[in-house]
């Protein structure tokens, strides 16, 4: 019986894909569970069309993720922060604290998408990566003054 899985089941297949199946194991297992349904034309139908929304969301989604790192690069992020002898910063200039500065700009980046690698400790400009998407990433100017 040919089946669509609706969920991963271990070893028999991911979501969303259309693969044959013993009877009994579709009708007294993955059909009562909801794991797949059976693959008639208008649940395939029902699924190219739940692939083509999907692939429309995720290219909105990549179009923003787009504009905002055009907005992120152009920004030039000042963070005041004490500092001592040298420009040495009393304390670090950490993720949080980008991401708060961020959202007074009306830019929502969420703190475990700016890839810091260590805090910044010293005055001047550092760039810093923004992971977006997957294959999307900004790098922003953060310029840290005295304050």
């Amino acid at each position: 019986m040919k089946v669509i899985f609706r969920q991963d089941v271990k070893g028999k297949g991911k979501k969303g894909e259309i693969k044959e199946v013993a009877d009994g194991y579709a009708r007294n297992y993955l059909l009562p569970k909801g794991l797949a349904v059976e693959a008639t034309r208008g649940n395939v139908n029902a699924l190219e069309a739940e692939k083509r929304q999907q692939e429309k969301k995720e290219k909105m989604a990549d179009d923003q993720a787009r504009a905002l790192k055009e907005r992120l690069e152009q920004l030039d992020l000042k963070i005041p922060a004490k500092a001592g002898e040298n420009g040495r910063l009393f304390g670090a200039v950490t993720s949080k604290q980008i991401s708060e500065q961020l959202m007074k700009e009306n830019i929502r980046v969420d703190k475990k998408n700016i890839q810091l690698k260590e805090p910044i400790r010293t005055l001047g400009v550092t760039r810093v990566e923004i992971k977006l998407r997957p294959k999307i990433t900004a790098t922003l100017n953060v310029h840290v003054v005295e304050a």
